[in-house]
């Protein structure tokens, strides 16, 4: 099997992790594991095809968001909480809540972007 890239903690730049969360499907998948926890690829309800969540996948662990794990033949990905936090202290936290709360107030504005963002492709 591939080996995946994934950037040391002291590789991990601000403007690719800013840039990585700046897209609203990426942005919902990270938040979607830092809620339910460790997920596998084929967890993430999105309204793209499988090649383009590839595609926002490899942009998160490129970007030192997330971790890649294999577990035989599936791929289990994971929030790089710790090395964020340690490089970028509460970064993180406040991208994601800013998200929850623009989520909360405007349930639909999310699924407008993400459908909106589809349709483009």
């Amino acid at each position: 099997m591939k080996v995946l890239y994934h950037p040391d903690r002291h590789e991990i730049e601000l403007a690719s992790v800013l840039y990585a969360l700046s897209d609203p499907i990426r942005l919902h998948i990270v938040s979607q594991i830092r809620s339910e926890g460790e997920s596998p690829c084929n967890a993430f309800q999105v309204p793209v095809a499988k090649s383009t969540l590839s595609h926002h996948l490899r942009t998160l662990r490129e970007s030192g968001v997330v971790f890649t794990r294999s577990h035989g033949t599936q791929r289990l990905i994971t929030v790089r909480e710790d090395d964020l936090n340690e490089r970028f202290p509460g970064v993180l936290h406040a991208v994601l809540s800013a998200y929850d709360a623009t989520a909360a107030c405007f349930p639909d504005a999310n699924d407008e972007a993400t459908t909106t963002l589809a349709d483009e492709e």
